[in-house]
């Protein structure tokens, strides 16, 4: 065995234990320690692409030497590695950039908890990524949901102790149905191992048995994580758990956290299911129509709200269903299309979230419209990189959100029914115009001059973003572009991760 096959499971292990670590550690020094381990997860997951990439098809790790059905997995391959790899810059950016909020808005005896909370978010987060194991996935996810909680309540404002007590509920309800979608699939099968699994359900419906049982099991399944990811109708839990948390948290929350259900999801559907049992089952028709609703409703919720964070929140669970529609449309195409808006949403969502603050720093610390506007004339550098991504929102050619919405189009072109090609397209083009007019509407009005409201009721003129913020920013837009103009060869990518994932 290669050594650079043990770096799955040293990201897991290390996250870990960073997170006791950081619990014993000043702030500084788990600040410090935290960005030091995100840049050692950048390089464990390039390397572990790079190796991928070179022998062609991914590689098992056993733990323990145990085999199946006791043993516990770990699969990497393209796809796997390629997400890591996103993840954890995006990490980094969004802890780099949100350090000035962090400490204004964190009291200083409790840096270290937020920080060991982060460390084992990331721990949840890479392990549902490189997992082979369907109860091992449950028990990240639990996780997952409770180190969420730990970042949105530790700012200690009413809102956010309401928004995690919101965001509990729904999430423990959603998690309580993916357990017993989980259970009710080792009853059938008598494997957790995601690809025994797969090749029992199989044998279990040539015999004609359990089939009732296993519609039954997916479905409930699937509604557990939709609801942990936002889809419409619940969705609600949005806006209050991203708009008022602290940037980094708003930023991983909405990015990272949401869209790594979603992959759970794709990697059970692929690899533990099948596809083709899948695309027979009528909770793929139901989650095109909830994707679509997604997609519409959520971008006339953002065009509604009177508040930035807020819009950018609603925003997301249209994003949301976006991923929903390409799952929902069966094929390999739509599948891709809802990775690669994984990793689009993921590069774009975080500039926006993280560069608001900035623009509120210079508007009297508010994020209603009408106090914004000119904030990106007082802070130019947070004005710019929030138009980037507003633009890529909007589907600006040479962006990912352009390449993105492409390739949905294209997919429903491929896969869909004429019923289906129709809705989806029709969502597609009020989206994008909705968009159009939100997004729009906030970059005119945060770059128009402000002739009416006094400077001192706006907040003074600042410095531009000091380099903490800019280099992360530089780095997200780079990225931004890379998905945009390289789009065909970052789709070429997944597609081929895609292949290695069943």
């Amino acid at each position: 065995m290669e050594f650079v096959e043990n770096f799955p499971l040293f990201s897991v292990i290390g996250c870990l234990f960073s997170g006791v670590l950081c619990t014993q550690l000043t702030g500084r020094a788990a600040r410090r320690w935290t960005m030091a381990l995100e840049g050692l997860l950048i390089v464990m997951s390039a390397a572990v692409l790079r190796y991928c990439l070179m022998r062609g098809h991914s590689f098992t790790y056993v733990m323990g030497e145990f085999p199946a059905p006791w043993g516990n997995e770990i699969r990497a391959g393209v796809l796997e590695a390629a997400l890591a790899l996103a993840f954890s810059v995006v990490l980094l950016c969004s802890v780099c950039a949100g350090l000035r909020f962090l400490k204004r808005d964190l009291d200083e005896s409790r840096v270290n908890l937020y920080f060991s909370m982060l460390n084992l978010m990331t721990a949840a987060l890479m392990a549902i990524i490189w997992t082979n194991d369907i109860f091992t996935g449950y028990v990240f996810v639990e996780i997952l949901t409770l180190t969420s909680c730990g970042i949105l309540i530790v700012r200690e404002i009413g809102r956010t102790t309401l928004a995690a007590v919101r965001y509990m509920i729904l999430n423990l309800l959603g998690s309580g149905l993916f357990l017993l979608g989980v259970v009710l699939l080792y009853d059938i099968t008598g494997h957790l191992l995601m690809v025994p699994m797969r090749q029992q359900i199989t044998q279990v419906l040539q015999d004609g048995q359990s089939a009732v049982v296993l519609t039954m099991a997916v479905g409930i399944l699937t509604i557990g994580l939709a609801i942990k990811s936002g889809l419409f109708p619940f969705h609600y839990w949005m806006p209050d758990t991203y708009g008022w948390a602290t940037p980094t948290s708003s930023s991983v929350l909405s990015s990272l956290v949401s869209k790594c259900y979603i992959f759970l999801l794709i990697k059970i559907y692929w690899r533990a299911i099948g596809m083709e049992i899948i695309r027979e089952m009528p909770i793929r028709r139901l989650l095109l129509v909830l994707g679509i609703c997604g997609i519409v409703l959520g971008s006339v919720s953002a065009l509604r709200a009177g508040n930035l964070n807020r819009m950018v929140a609603f925003s997301s669970a249209a994003q949301v269903g976006y991923i929903y529609v390409g799952i929902g449309l069966g094929g390999p195409v739509g599948y891709a299309a809802a990775v690669f808006h994984i990793f689009a949403h993921a590069v774009t969502k975080s500039m926006l979230f993280l560069t608001t603050p900035y623009l509120a720093e210079v508007s009297g610390d508010s994020l209603l419209f009408r106090r914004l506007t000119g904030s990106a004339v007082r802070q130019k550098t947070a004005g710019f990189f929030f138009t980037v991504g507003a633009l890529s929102m909007i589907g600006i050619p040479s962006l990912a959100g352009f390449s993105s919405k492409l390739f949905f189009a294209s997919a429903a072109v491929q896969e869909g029914s004429e019923k289906s090609m129709l809705a989806v397209m029709t969502a597609l083009a009020l989206s994008s115009l909705l968009n159009a007019l939100y997004f729009m509407r906030t970059v005119i009005r945060i770059w128009g001059a402000d002739t009416q409201t006094p400077l001192q009721e706006t907040g003074k003129r600042t410095r531009d973003a000091a380099p903490a913020c800019l280099v992360p920013m530089l780095v997200l837009t780079a990225a931004n572009l890379v998905l945009g103009i390289g789009s065909s060869a970052v789709m070429a990518l997944i597609t081929r991760g895609l292949g290695m994932l069943g």
